[in-house]
């Protein structure tokens, strides 16, 4: 037996219906569709959420209305006390604490102020709190604060495609 011989078992499966080809097929006329209406026209759909006319459900619910900020940016923060476990002089930079697995995430290191710190660090980080910021200096450490583009912003601002419309009106005197 070969693989173009194989065929299902006789009345396992039954073919295509062919709507819409006259009375006879038992599917003409209106080929299934009703009469008249909106759905019974063709590319005639009514969208998902479409209630018929009806205050849809997404207005219904205000408390699921509102906007999601694309620029919003999440800090990975760790506390001073994360820190206090680190060797004296140690320089702390983002490399070395996603080394270490003191932080998951890619994004941006933001220090807090919770917990002591006893041992001289260089802190390098995104962003610092007053109270961590004292507690690193008052402890002999010094603390960087770097740069961090968010990196939608920096692939969607880029030069402006449309330069400002040069043309100046003329003074009235």
């Amino acid at each position: 037996m070969r693989m173009d011989q194989v065929s299902p078992n006789s009345g396992s499966s039954r073919g295509r219906r062919r709507i819409g080809r006259g009375n006879a097929t038992g599917q003409g006329t209106t080929a299934g569709k009703g009469y008249k209406g909106q759905k019974a026209r063709t590319g005639g759909r009514v969208h998902p959420r479409f209630e018929g006319g009806q205050l849809p459900l997404i207005k219904r619910l205000p408390e699921l209305r509102g906007f999601n900020n694309k620029w919003r940016v999440e800090y990975d923060v760790i506390n001073i006390g994360d820190l206090s476990e680190l060797e004296d002089g140690t320089e702390v930079t983002p490399e070395n604490l996603r080394l270490a697995k003191i932080v998951r995430g890619a994004g941006p290191i933001k220090i807090l102020g919770d917990g002591e710190l006893s041992r001289k660090l260089t802190v390098k980080a995104h962003k610092f709190t007053a109270v961590a910021r004292e507690k690193i200096e008052g402890a002999g450490g010094s603390v960087e604060e770097l740069a961090w583009d968010h990196p939608r912003r920096s692939r969607m601002m880029g030069p402006n495609p449309r330069p400002k419309n040069k043309f100046k009106y003329p003074q009235a005197e």
